[in-house]
């Protein structure tokens, strides 16, 4: 074997990281880093009709960002929309992730069947809840109308009280599953002693799930909160899809109005800054949710 054949086979020996991770650190500076770089470096400039060009206006946007009324109300309201789904979804996954931990004839097949809802896409899951919630004939409202909740002159998605949380039901409806999956992973994984202990002991249901169940999931729930909380706060497709942000400015996510900002009215600065706030609200909140739960990866 000659002497460049040698040191060939040394470099690409399994005892050598780098050679492996060059491919995924490529991939994480061309479509990571690069972007985000970019997006900081736009955040300082601003397209000029006139000019047809980018000009740097300084800290201007920023300024603009912090006094902008509109902007603290989209992030109100993807705050408000982040914590109410997040608390549903993790209910509902939690109730639905006990009834399914079971080995029963048929529970493997429903818990294939709610894996089918996560591969719809969310534009189509909008869509299909636009239907369902039209006042004329979607079978939601009617529901709703049927049980006196709503009347026919208060239409879901058309009305500002009801109109964000015709949007939570899509998202509730398509996301959850995600979260029992993740539970049931959890549930399945745990040591069966501690229960076996505690039915001697004549523990009751409700006493197991708060004294052993909880506690041994705490890390579970934690990734599960985390993975899905970022993905909340960056919502977009169903309300693009739903109600445009209406009606006025009821459902404008931040997601959203960055979205309008930059491709409805060109403001490719400004746009870059409204998601630079929403990267840094984000990494804040991650970062103290693992702080507070503990989470180690």
């Amino acid at each position: 074997m000659s002497q460049s054949s040698a040191m060939q086979g040394r470099f690409w020996s399994f005892d050598r990281a780098w050679p492996w991770l060059l491919p995924m650190v490529a991939m994480l500076l061309v479509f990571t880093v690069y972007p985000l770089l970019y997006n900081i470096w736009l955040s300082f400039h601003e397209y000029a009709p006139l000019k047809r060009r980018l000009v740097y206006v300084g800290f201007e946007n920023w300024q603009t960002l912090f006094a902008d009324a509109r902007m603290w109300a989209s992030l109100g309201v993807t705050l408000f929309y982040f914590v109410v789904v997040l608390i549903i979804q993790l209910v509902l996954g939690m109730a639905l992730a006990l009834l399914l931990d079971s080995d029963d004839p048929g529970m493997g097949f429903l818990r294939g069947v709610l894996t089918l809802t996560l591969v719809v896409p969310p534009a189509i899951t909008g869509m299909m809840f636009l239907l369902m919630e039209d006042p004329e004939f979607g079978v939601l409202s009617w529901f709703l109308e049927q049980i006196g909740l709503l009347t026919s002159s208060t239409p879901i998605l058309a009305t500002p009280a009801t109109a964000l949380w015709g949007v939570v039901l899509a998202d509730v409806w398509q996301w959850t599953p995600f979260m029992v999956l993740i539970f049931l992973a959890g549930l399945r994984s745990l040591p069966p002693e501690p229960y076996e202990a505690a039915t001697l002991d004549g523990a009751s249901a409700m006493q197991i799930f708060r004294r052993i169940t909880l506690p041994l999931m705490n890390k579970v729930i934690a990734v599960a909160v985390l993975i899905r909380g970022i993905d909340l706060f960056r919502m977009f497709d169903y309300v693009f899809v739903m109600t445009s942000g209406g009606p006025g400015t009821t459902t404008y996510t931040l997601s959203l109005y960055a979205w309008q900002q930059t491709f409805s009215f060109i403001k490719w600065g400004y746009g870059a800054t409204i998601s630079l706030l929403a990267l840094v609200i984000i990494l804040v909140i991650a970062n103290l949710f693992i702080y507070i739960a503990k989470v180690r990866w």
